[in-house]
């Protein structure tokens, strides 16, 4: 084809020759020239490019006792809250990645967009969430109860409570006793919840209407009307330290206190700015930000190039919390 082109062109020139016969000129060029001869010229590093001795040193913090079990946003805020910049998240994970240490450990089902029910909250003690999941007993068939609220705005776990069955009553007590303990006023707070059967109760539905509490449930078969509590069931069970049977109720208990308290004191939450649930809502994320921001600020005053002359900043906290964001409606998403 080469030498058709050759002929051709001698008569009709090089771009017609290459449209009549269907080659292309940039294919026809690079034939001519011929095969490259000798290896690619090497690329340049980057100046911000980590040395060795840093990337073995950040590679021995990732592996160190304190952080070995954790993510590597859960290390960048725990290391920044301590006044210490090693990497940025991403460079967290080439290192990691480099050394085959990255994976997803999970098989996660992709669901559909939400639409309704649609809940806002700006502020602690405006939304809770909750729901009721089962952990495994000694035995085959033996089940605790586990019932969680959570704040959607801070993801802070106010209440929880193992019990070994569910009912209604039960339910009653369980969120009576947050809301006093957290002295939410009457219509203040609305409680969202999927429609299982404590959810929907006669009990919970009257001491709700009581205490000038607004309820609402997802819609049935929809799983996603839901996420924060079921977000939260997903931490606690992914949880390296969880087991696969519990022996007896008294250790589900003891298990469940030791995880919340860690979950909302020390646990920094992606959905939150890599801040702890506690700090947001009892609102002195505001300081630890403004903290972080003077972290990073010394990081890059110290070396520039290593950002490549563009200033860090923590991640942005957010203002708002919703269930079914209620600015994309229907209509909307069926154009998208």
């Amino acid at each position: 084809m080469a030498a058709a082109v050759d002929e051709l062109a001698a008569i009709v020139g090089l771009r017609r020759a290459c449209a009549l016969i269907g080659r292309s000129r940039a294919t026809h060029y690079r034939a001519a020239r011929g095969p490259r001869h000798g290896p690619p010229a090497p690329r340049c590093s980057p100046p911000n490019k980590l040395t060795d001795a840093e990337f073995d040193e950040l590679l021995d913090v990732l592996h160190s006792a304190a952080f070995v079990d954790l993510a590597p946003a859960q290390v960048w805020a725990i290391l920044l809250d301590a006044g210490t910049y090693k990497a940025s998240i991403s460079t967290m994970y080439r290192v990691l990645r480099s050394a085959g240490e990255v994976r997803e450990r999970r098989r996660q089902a992709t669901h559909p967009a939400p639409y309704r029910p649609e809940l806002v909250a700006t502020g602690p003690n405006q939304v809770w969430s909750w729901d009721i999941t089962k952990l495994r007993g000694p035995a085959k068939g033996v089940y605790y109860d586990l019932y969680v609220l959570i704040d959607i705005y801070s993801r802070y776990v106010t209440g929880w409570m193992i019990a070994p069955t569910e009912n209604g009553a039960l339910a009653k007590a369980f969120i009576a006793a947050a809301i006093k303990a957290h002295g939410v006023g009457a219509h203040q707070l609305t409680i969202h919840a999927d429609r299982g059967t404590s959810m929907t109760s006669k009990p919970v539905a009257v001491l709700l209407a009581e205490l000038g509490v607004t309820r609402t449930h997802s819609r049935p078969h929809v799983s996603n009307d839901n996420p924060y509590s079921e977000a939260a069931f997903k931490t606690l069970k992914y949880c390296p330290a969880f087991p696969n049977r519990f022996g007896s109720i008294q250790d589900a208990r003891a298990f469940c206190h030791q995880f919340f308290e860690y979950y909302n004191h020390h646990h920094r939450h992606s959905g939150i700015a890599l801040h702890t649930p506690a700090s947001m809502h009892s609102g002195t994320a505001t300081d630890i930000q403004a903290a972080r921001n003077a972290t990073l600020n010394a990081a890059y005053t110290a070396n520039p190039r290593r950002f490549c002359n563009r200033r860090p900043t923590p991640p942005k906290m957010p203002t708002i919390a919703w269930i079914n964001n209620p600015t994309i409606t229907n209509d909307t998403k069926k154009k998208s």
